[in-house]
Parts: structure tokens; C-alpha cells; sequence
């Protein structure tokens, strides 16, 4: 089975806003800690992704995509 990709609200109007489609390729994947503990992060730039992967469904779930001083707020 695939994995899918969900995408949040504000993920969706930030893409949207800022155009962006390329992909996500050499960046580093890291675990984030504190209240974001079961999230990882992918720096791309000033923009930071935030996804939770879920390996019992096989769903990455991208919850925030954003400016680095706004994307944990």
C-alpha cells in the first residue's frame, strides 16, 4: 500500500498563497520535541513543514506549512 498525504487548512491556504509546488527532496527530516513531540520537521529554505506521520494508516498528515518565525504559533 502507498502512502497518502493529508494536508491541514492552513497548510492548503499557504500553498496556495505562495505558489508553492516543488518538491521537498535533500531536505532533512527531524523530530520536533515539547507540545510538537509526535511531529516532524522540513526545512526547505525560511520554510518549515510540519507533518505527523501515522504508520497504522499509512498517512503522512502535513499540519503546518510556513514561515520559519510563524509556523510554530
Amino acid at each position: 500500500m502507498k502512502w497518502s498525504i493529508e494536508y491541514s487548512k492552513r497548510a492548503v491556504e499557504f500553498i496556495k498563497e505562495h505558489s508553492i509546488e516543488d518538491g521537498i527532496r535533500g531536505s532533512i527530516i527531524v523530530k520536533l520535541k515539547g507540545q510538537w513531540a509526535d511531529y516532524f520537521r522540513i526545512r526547505r529554505g525560511k520554510i518549515r513543514i510540519i507533518l505527523k506521520p501515522d504508520t497504522k494508516t499509512e498517512t503522512i498528515f502535513v499540519d503546518a506549512i510556513d514561515f520559519r518565525g510563524k509556523v510554530y504559533k
